[in-house]
């Protein structure tokens, strides 16, 4: 059964016999890194793919050397793979150089296109507006034999950049801009990352993208809504280049998500400012960062299929893509006990013996197994689960009150110590027999805190991130002023318990009571973690 209108549409097709196997592409531009609105494209084409047992093709649109790189490439292949995606043929846009070539050279013999000596500012000028018409190149009425030379000559270099270009003759009244004769080659000295110094002509996106689809004989092309006002130049190139069954573009709205920076050229320029510490900067919303802070495949996948297909333009709450996140990590992602701001607690009733005691690992999951933890005399918690002065609804530890220890005893309050009005150090009975299953164990206690021993405390930096785009603020949009100084706050001088070092780089927690993270290093004793998502689900469905 269908889950969208695009879907319904490849169904319709296959019962119609319009097309018997379903050929879809996923086409992006090698000028930077994935991020999550490419996420949403991946899952269409390569779902339908999977869906109706048909093909995908990844295919690289590099029509412009100037901005794309063999490194962009290599990413985009990790993060497809990544996501759990595998394409059918592995293609280029340049690949198709010749054919596209031979391609403009058919529409200038059929009269569909000529040679424009006008600068890109004059032919902008003369493109017309919405309510007024465009006016004719006076290069337009060129006889098909000179526009025939001069390509040629363009191709052999006989020209400057900027100097030529071909454009295609249509109709400068028409009332979409797109059609008003499109540039659809440009002269370019550059090298290519893919084909050299071949070529010094680059044929424009509108031109090459539907000969690429045609020639691939993709039965859908799926785009994103502002390529909407596109089409009409899309079937126009099919058909004037002689396409017999060419494919259809079918737009979704893309995926925007409040405070989330969906364009490469402000993403770069983060990178290339030094905002962020690379395109994989865990802070980015490029795949690479989110798999780097610890975001799993499955949950970006989840989020996509939450959102949806649809046909009109809206935002979303970053808040459904951390409840995806966190819902993943839920059932997956072991437990293990840290504290951020360590305050020592000190057992007087407990001996210098250490108490091995097994915990689960997670309870969400029943074949994740149990470790151990170590129960000694002196064991940290956290900071704010001591009040000597408790505000109201405070169910942890109080003076005279008790708190139940995570896995463990319950404690009782004896005493605490100050240095300069703040606490240093706390004394606790345990309550004997108290651990589940005890005697003891049924003493009502409203708090349940997590803890890790002193002597065997690892010590852990903890990278919390937020969002790298604050809220507008009085209808101010300017990107610049709108960049978080905060995005990043590195916290030093946690504890997390031994059971870490056991574990690998990469594996994902729940910091009880605290937060999602990922053990991103281990270094000369000290774990780094990234903090992925917080416990805290705002996401109402």
């Amino acid at each position: 059964m269908a889950n969208n209108f695009i879907e319904s549409i490849v169904e319709n097709d296959l019962e119609t016999g319009v097309h018997s196997e379903i050929i879809t592409r996923f086409p992006p531009e090698p000028n930077g890194y994935l991020h999550i609105g490419h996420a949403k494209s991946l899952c269409i084409n390569f779902g339908i793919k999977e869906k109706y047992h048909g093909k995908c093709n990844l295919r690289f649109d590099d029509t412009n050397p100037t901005k794309e790189d063999v490194e962009y490439v290599d990413s985009i292949k990790e993060d497809i793979r990544w996501l759990g995606f595998e394409w059918d043929e592995e293609r280029f846009a340049s690949d198709y150089f010749g054919q596209m070539y031979d391609f403009a050279v058919q529409l200038i013999k059929q009269g569909d296109a000529y040679v424009c000596d006008l600068s890109a500012d004059e032919i902008r000028e003369t493109r017309g507006s919405l309510t007024e018409p465009g006016k004719e190149s006076p290069y337009r009425n060129r006889s098909i034999e000179e526009n025939l030379r001069l390509f040629e000559e363009m191709r052999a270099g006989k020209y400057p950049d900027g100097s030529k270009v071909l454009r295609a003759k249509i109709d400068m009244a028409s009332n979409n801009l797109n059609m008003r004769d499109p540039v659809i080659y440009r002269i370019l000295r550059a090298t290519h990352h893919h084909t050299g110094d071949a070529w010094l002509l680059y044929p424009m996106y509108d031109f090459a993208h539907p000969i690429e689809d045609a020639i691939e004989n993709i039965t859908h092309s799926i785009c994103t809504l502002e390529f909407e006002d596109h089409r009409p130049l899309y079937d126009w190139m099919t058909e004037h280049c002689g396409f017999v069954k060419p494919p259809h573009q079918y737009e979704f709205a893309r995926l925007n998500i409040r405070n989330a920076i969906m364009s490469k050229r402000y993403l770069k320029k983060l990178v290339e400012t030094g905002v962020v510490d690379g395109w994989d900067d865990p802070r980015m919303p490029t795949i690479s960062g989110m798999r780097k802070r610890g975001y799993t495949p499955e949950a970006i996948r989840a989020f996509c299929a939450e959102v949806g297909v649809a046909k009109a333009n809206s935002e979303v709450d970053p808040a459904v893509l951390e409840h995806c996140v966190r819902d993943d990590l839920n059932a997956h992602a072991d437990r293990i006990m840290a504290v951020e701001e360590p305050l020592l607690v000190v057992l007087d009733n407990v001996g210098d013996e250490i108490e091995s005691l097994n915990v689960v690992n997670n309870p969400n999951d029943p074949a994740s197994g149990t470790h151990i933890i170590r129960f000694a005399k002196e064991i940290y918690i956290e900071r704010s689960d001591f009040a000597v002065v408790p505000p109201p609804k405070y169910h942890r530890l109080v003076p005279g009150g008790m708190v139940r220890l995570k896995g463990a005893y319950i404690l009782q309050y004896v005493s605490h110590k100050e240095e300069n009005g703040v606490v240093s150090e706390v004394h606790c009975n345990v309550i004997p027999d108290s651990k589940e299953g005890g005697v003891n164990a049924g003493i009502k206690v409203k708090g349940v805190i997590q803890w890790v021993s002193k002597f065997d405390a690892v010590p852990a930096v903890l990278n919390k991130y937020e969002c790298l785009l604050l809220d507008e603020v009085d209808g101010n949009k300017e990107f610049d002023d709108r960049i978080n100084p905060h995005s990043l706050e590195v916290v030093r001088g946690a504890f997390v318990e031994a059971w870490a070092l056991e574990r690998q780089e990469g594996d994902r927690f729940q910091f009880m009571r605290s937060a999602y993270y990922k053990l991103a290093e281990k270094k000369n004793g000290e774990i780094l973690f990234y903090r992925i998502v917080g416990l805290k689900d705002s996401y109402n469905k």
